[in-house]
């Protein structure tokens, strides 16, 4: 108990915790998980609860993947780090990125750059990207164009690209050379346009005006989430991002598939870009890289690029990046059973089928409940838009999402309340009988509180 009283008088006292307000965790203390096992996280007080966001969608195979902690275990007795610098690398480096181009092939990809995560991953394909057009003696081509629901992680580079204001407005100003399109989401966009496939044309035709003003010889790159992830689990028409690829191509202008969700399985296909049918210039990896058991990431490139700067002969080709940690060989020992644990068990194949179940029982929980505006998902991906009027779709206000998030939670299933959003990303090893728990737990929470 003495230790158990530690925690909750220190909790939230000496650090800060991502994406909250530092005052309003000392007055209202985040939870605190201390066990996890399988599909579920046990808190301090003993309370077990179905973890339905996956870690934070990362945790794809759960918790309790023996492979990958039997990895970790070995690699750390055997050589706990290598750095990857100049003149240096390491065998689980070397397996991994033969792995990932045997992986990622189909999309197009030939070379990877490592490292320590999602964010970083985004910073460094910009960074690849302006190099590659300087290499290519077209150095002026520098700005990159985004969708103003995207989100891309919080380093400097990625940050500056987030259409969320929460995530940029502090801390402006971000990169310049940075623009922002509409985003293909029916629910809310400023068209007032709820058919998808014409909404997707429009925002398609924003893309197009934006190159015409700001000149397609100093645009560097499109970047986007296949299905967007943490701005809402929004899912374009199965048309939009072929669209953009086209509109790219026919304007010299690099396609940047952010992948740190969406890759592995979690869309229901293996990646965001195969889901769609387009192959990116270049893609970035994260989160189930590793399922959740160690920090790292990719971003991998097509044989353009590989080519270009492996062609170059003067020193603007030369790599003047990288991390401490980039193809750390504990994290690729871990990447590399994960891939093995993911394929085994055909996980993109169970996204698909459980994805389908998951978005059934939300759908019929939005028939049931007013506060529900809008219920979306592809995969095991997909989120509730909770209103305050579901006519003028004011969204709820943070005290009542709040409330609702703990009825769900003493029900026994995790939630992450993200604004005004319900959003859930549980392990792709789900079953029918977890979803089932999940819609339940949503449905008791809501009669609860509106009791």
């Amino acid at each position: 108990m003495a230790k158990e009283n530690f925690l909750k008088e220190n909790n939230a006292q000496h650090f800060w915790h991502p994406m909250a307000h530092p005052s309003e965790m000392k007055n209202n203390p985040p939870l605190i998980i201390r066990k996890a096992s399988g599909l579920e996280v046990e808190d301090i007080d003993g309370h077990r609860m179905l973890d339905a966001v996956g870690g934070l969608w990362n945790a794809n195979l759960g918790y309790s993947c023996e492979p990958i902690k039997e990895a970790i275990r070995k690699q750390l007795d055997t050589m706990p780090y290598c750095n990857t610098f100049r003149g240096i690398t390491n065998d689980k480096a070397i397996e991994l990125s033969y792995k990932l181009k045997d992986w990622f092939s189909i999309d197009g990809m030939e070379r990877f750059f490592f490292t320590q995560g999602g964010s970083d991953s985004i910073d460094t394909a910009m960074r690849l990207v302006r190099q590659f057009w300087k290499v290519k003696g077209k150095s002026e081509k520098t700005k990159f164009i985004t969708l103003s629901k995207g989100y891309h992680g919080t380093n400097y580079g990625g940050g500056s690209l987030c259409g969320d204001a929460r995530f940029r407005k502090n801390y402006e100003p971000g990169i310049p050379g940075v623009f922002h399109i509409p985003t293909p989401y029916t629910f809310r966009n400023v068209f007032n346009e709820e058919n998808p496939e014409v909404l997707s044309q429009k925002c398609v035709e924003n893309f197009k005006e934006q190159i015409s003003y700001q000149g397609a010889d100093t645009i560097a790159a499109f970047v986007m989430e296949p299905v967007i992830g943490s701005g809402g689990v929004i899912v374009p028409h199965p048309n939009f991002m072929k669209l953009i690829r086209e509109v790219c191509t026919q304007n010299d202008i690099l396609l940047i598939a952010d992948e740190v969700i969406c890759a592995f399985g979690r869309t229901g296909e293996w990646s965001g870009s195969r889901l769609w049918g387009v192959k990116p210039d270049v893609m970035t990896i994260a989160k189930a890289l590793t399922g959740g058991y160690f920090p790292m990431g990719a971003a991998m490139m097509s044989g353009e690029i590989a080519e270009t700067i492996e062609g170059n002969n003067d020193m603007t080709g030369m790599l003047g990046h990288g991390f401490t940690n980039s193809g750390n060989p504990v994290g690729a020992a871990a990447a590399l059973a994960a891939l093995e644990e993911t394929l085994r068990l055909n996980l993109a194949s169970n996204a698909k089928a459980r994805g389908a179940e998951l978005l059934l029982g939300i759908k019929k929980l939005k028939t049931k409940y007013e506060l529900i505006g809008d219920v979306r998902g592809q995969g095991l991906m997909a989120c509730l838009e909770l209103v305050g009027d579901k006519k003028s779709r004011t969204p709820l206000d943070k005290n009542t999402v709040g409330e609702l998030f703990k009825e769900v939670c003493d029900n026994g299933v995790l939630v992450r309340a993200s604004g005004n959003n319900f959003i859930l990303s549980p392990s792709l090893i789900i079953k029918s009988e977890h979803i089932e728990r999940i819609i339940d737990a949503l449905d008791s929470g809501f009669k609860k509180f509106l009791n």
